[in-house]
């Protein structure tokens, strides 16, 4: 029960593609646990193995209410998605304080491996296509203001820098 580091972005880790899981074993067992962990304490709905520096395509959801509805997809390929978009905003766990709109397909079907290696497929829509999507682009090493204009990225970059370069002077500040 790890509570795991997230990456921030701009952090060049974030754009690293994820290999495949190789085996759903103790390891990554450990992993989902760990995700988990850090998922709920941060707040978060989704959250990549990407987004902790480990690159395998191994995602951990849960949009419930009671945050009691935990899903593990393990090297997930969307099989079909809706033509109809959701537009809505969306946030991310590693762009801490940023929201912005980012268009979606509304309904998706997905295949993945669970937490125990079997094979599932799930139709999706709504909150939970759209979280799907977006940690499923995590995996491919996108994030989320890569939707966004050029200029609005900038601005993201620019901020969340100098909110690290504050708490790193605040940390030294306190030591």
């Amino acid at each position: 029960m790890a509570q795991l580091s997230i990456l921030r972005y701009p952090d060049a880790r974030l754009h690293k593609v994820a290999k495949p899981v190789q085996a759903v074993d103790a390891r990554i067992r450990a992993l989902i646990t760990d995700m988990f962990d850090t998922m709920y304490e941060a707040k978060g709905i989704g959250l990549a193995a990407t987004q902790v520096d480990v690159h395998e395509r191994l995602i951990v959801i849960d949009v419930s209410e009671e945050r009691d509805a935990p899903m593990v997809l393990i090297n997930p390929e969307i099989l079909w998605s809706s033509e109809e978009m959701l537009k809505g905003d969306e946030g991310c766990l590693s762009v801490p304080g940023i929201y912005d709109g980012v268009e979606r397909a509304a309904r998706i079907k997905v295949r993945a491996l669970d937490a125990e290696g079997r094979s599932r497929e799930i139709e999706a829509d709504e909150l939970l296509a759209v979280c799907i999507q977006h940690e499923m682009d995590h995996l491919m090493g996108k994030v989320f203001v890569q939707y966004l204009s050029p200029l609005k990225q900038n601005r993201i970059k620019t901020k969340l820098l100098k909110q690290d370069k504050q708490e790193k002077q605040d940390r030294r500040e306190n030591a």
